[in-house]
Parts: C-alpha cells; structure tokens; sequence
C-alpha cells in the first residue's frame, strides 16, 4: 500500500456501533481518504477476492466507514472503497488493488 503512494492510518477499525473496515487510509497522490478491504485467497476456483465483497459486506464497510467519519465531524473530503486482492499460490504472492471498488450502497448517503 505505502508503495502505492498511500499512508495508512489505522488497521481493523471495528466501531462500538457496527461495521469494519480492514484499512482506512489516505491516498496522497489523490488527497482521498480511502477505506480499504483486503481479501486473500489460495485460488480462483471461486472467483476472485474482490467477487466476496457482496453487497452485505459493502454495507458492513460502509457503515464502519460512516462511524469514522463521524468521529471526524463529517469533514468535507473525498473519500472512496478499495479491494485488495491477495492470491497466494505455490508460485508466490500476488497483490492487486481494485479502486474505486464500489459506492455507498443504499440507503447509506454521504
């Protein structure tokens, strides 16, 4: 992630209220706050990482991302929702980013 110009600035954000969020950190070459969900998989007999992030877990992100912009007092920024996809087979590690992955599902508004 640093590699990919963003600063991280917390890890397993889980709020009293609900939701998650893996990472939430800020995209320096975008000036974007992002809010990130990391999914690792040993194959794609499946399907790839970013096919498990399902509307229930978008809402379950979603509702993590909303309590940390709260504590925030609802700033007025940009934000968004990456996937990282982690494959792990015999031949190595393989890391993509997927950004932009989804928006706030409804009825969730910003």
């Amino acid at each position: 992630m640093r590699r990919n110009g963003y600063k991280i600035l917390y890890r397993n954000f889980r709020p009293p209220r609900g939701g998650e969020v893996d990472i939430v950190c800020r995209d320096k070459r975008e000036k974007t706050l992002v809010f990130v969900e990391v999914k690792t998989r040993s194959t794609l007999d499946y399907g790839s990482p970013s096919a498990a992030v399902d509307l229930k877990k978008q809402h379950l992100i979603s509702r993590g991302a909303m309590a940390w912009l709260r504590m925030l007092n609802y700033p007025e920024i940009r934000f968004r929702f990456d996937i990282v996809e982690v494959l792990v087979e015999e031949g190595g590690i393989s890391i993509h980013i997927v950004s932009d992955a989804f928006q706030l599902p409804d009825p969730l508004v910003y």
